[in-house]
């Protein structure tokens, strides 16, 4: 499997704004940006934002309130502009070709007609280019700062800086950036091209997705997708792959996709991390899910992707149990 049989750019991975690096020490430019009726605010509160139109209907345009339309889902975020967000530490998520600016605010989510509450998970395969490297960037930026509150070096408590990009200790002086950490993930086939899938302990009965986990210290990527293959289903893999990368905020990960083969067929799930492991042909699949046996990951995963990539064309979402 190629990139191209990804479907193209990754849901999470098609970031448009220029995240703007050079101006986040500017204050100057900040502050002007601040003021500027041409800058708009994301709203973020605990990962949800405004989001106006759905699946079956028109994104709005922009303005006062708007997003610029929505991509194929019909779906756009609801942006403020600056003047009418509400108060509270703003984030530089950068500026477009323009020189108009995005920022986002850590707040309650405001009143306002036409909206509604959604989380990137549920929409982030529905909006546009720009709308979703925004709200990635603002959902990624939002869980950091509110799990590091405190300095690792002295305990004292941090505050923000670099236009919400890094937490300085006004005790020791210490700076801290955003942490990201890589996870493998990977799509193995057998010599039969029939694919694995794995249930996770911790997930519901028909919930079935790719293999993945944590890279290691002092390891590589390649050696991070063999290692977890090995301990979680207890086969050895070759012709380990990269495809294709994305974000994942949930609470930091980058997921980093791959294909590998499998060097046997006994599958020995651990029963810690894994419950249940199964390879499946094409036909067997379409049939599970079809009929509600399989629930696969959501459109905006890595791991569907991964999935549909090797099945050939996309796959319909279980019916609901």
């Amino acid at each position: 499997m190629s990139r191209r049989g990804l479907g193209g750019a990754l849901p999470l991975a098609r970031a448009v704004v220029d995240r703007a690096a050079h101006r986040r020490s500017d204050d100057a430019w900040l502050a002007a940006a601040d003021a500027d009726p041409s800058t708009l605010v994301l709203v973020v509160d605990d990962g949800r934002v405004l989001v106006r139109g759905d699946a079956a209907g028109d994104a709005a345009g922009n303005g006062a309130g708007d997003g610029d339309g929505g991509g194929d889902g019909g779906v756009a975020l609801a942006l403020l502009p600056a003047s009418a967000a509400p108060p509270g530490e703003r984030y530089l998520l950068g500026e477009d070709g323009t020189g108009a600016a995005y920022l986002a605010v850590t707040a309650a989510l405001p009143e306002l007609p036409g909206t509604r509450p959604e989380g990137l998970r549920e929409v982030g395969a529905l909006l546009d280019d720009r709308d979703v490297g925004l709200l990635t960037h603002a959902v990624a930026l939002e869980r950091w700062h509110g799990a590091h509150p405190r300095c690792a070096q002295c305990g004292a408590l941090t505050e923000p800086a670099a236009a919400g990009h890094v937490r300085r200790c006004p005790a020791c002086g210490a700076e801290h950036y955003p942490r990201t950490d890589p996870a493998v993930i990977m799509l193995v086939t057998d010599d039969s091209d029939r694919c694995l899938l794995g249930r996770q302990s911790r997930w519901p009965p028909r919930r079935f997705s790719t293999l993945a986990g944590f890279v290691e210290p002092g390891e590589s990527l390649e050696q991070a997708v063999a290692r977890e293959v090995l301990e979680e289903v207890g086969i050895a893999v070759t012709d380990v792959t990269y495809l294709a990368s994305q974000p994942w905020p949930f609470p930091s990960s980058l997921m980093l996709g791959f294909t590998a083969r499998a060097g046997g067929v006994d599958l020995r799930p651990d029963g810690v991390e894994i419950a249940e492991a199964q390879w499946f042909t094409r036909g067997e699949l379409a049939g599970a899910v079809s009929g509600g046996d399989v629930r696969l990951p959501p459109p905006v995963s890595i791991a569907r992707r991964l999935i549909e990539g090797w099945y050939g064309d996309p796959l319909p979402d279980s019916p609901v149990s």
